[in-house]
């Protein structure tokens, strides 16, 4: 049987409830041979989630997921096999964080103007890496100004909300060059949000194939049987690699099981295999 592995997964480095060691020991228990740490714009995890995925004898793929902007389209990158703490994936996500702090203060100053008064401090205590709107929620729960993650995003903070800032994302040429500079690869994250539409989505897939584009997810929680089919018959005939992750986040997202989704999700390890192939490492 081949093995369970898992190549999209989140920590507290930015918005997952497992801290990089307690997710790596999640794996172990769920039986993964492989994991991958894929962090919302930071590498911060990364050494803490090797040094246990060592002494688990699990193999870590290091990574992170990217937010980009497309065709007008917001979306997300996998950047697989990245960790150059200075390197050019680095130094891309360094200006998005200037950006996403100054997008975080902005949000706080409109919640003010609707009278909700926090500050970077109440927010700051509900994160331990990379902040974002989880963590405001989560500050507005404490406050007692809303009853639910549901009631903070739908009234404040999601995309019609009051305080709603847009996120500053990199093109997909610029995430694409800079994880291809530090040696790793390029996966579209969950397509289905991108288009559910064969023909739309396998546009969309041979212009971000032209721009380097080197995989797709494939195999994701959110994805029914027929969709899987459809995404894995498009990377077949576009000469794209197959990829696949539980987007794994913790109590973030209850129900969602890592290597498992919601439990039908098995991602099988030959893809990791292809994957090593492909960038001319040994298996």
């Amino acid at each position: 049987m081949q093995p369970r592995i898992d190549l999209h997964t989140h920590s507290t480095a930015s918005d997952g409830t497992f801290t990089p060691t307690e997710l790596m020991r999640a794996a172990a228990e769920a039986g993964l041979s492989a994991i991958a740490l894929t962090d919302h714009d930071t590498l911060d995890g990364l050494p803490e989630a090797r040094a246990e995925a060592e002494r688990l004898g699990i193999e870590l793929v290091p990574g992170c997921e990217l937010s980009v902007e497309f065709g007008g389209l917001s979306t997300h990158l996998l950047a697989l096999f990245v960790d150059q703490p200075e390197g050019a994936v680095a130094g891309e996500l360094d200006r998005v964080m200037r950006a996403r702090s100054r997008r975080n203060e902005e949000m706080i100053d409109k919640l003010r103007t609707v009278g909700v008064h926090l500050h970077h401090e109440d927010v700051a205590r509900h994160a331990d890496g990379v902040i974002g709107r989880p963590h405001i929620a989560q500050a507005m729960l404490a406050a007692g100004v809303v009853k639910s993650f549901e009631e903070a995003f739908a009234r404040f903070l999601g995309r019609d909300g009051l305080a709603y800032t847009p996120k500053e994302k990199l093109s997909p040429r610029e995430a694409i060059d800079a994880v291809h500079a530090d040696k790793g690869l390029a996966i579209l994250a969950h397509p289905y949000l991108l288009s559910q539409q064969p023909r739309r989505l396998e546009t969309l897939l041979t212009e971000l194939r032209v721009q380097g584009l080197d995989g797709v997810e494939v195999y994701y929680t959110e994805h029914s049987d027929r969709y899987t089919a459809q995404v894995a018959r498009l990377a077949e005939s576009l000469g794209l690699l197959k990829s696949g992750g539980s987007d794994f986040h913790g109590d973030v997202k209850p129900g969602v099981r890592l290597g498992r989704g919601r439990g039908g999700l098995f991602v099988p390890g030959s893809l990791l295999d292809e994957m090593k192939r492909a960038l001319g490492r040994a298996c």
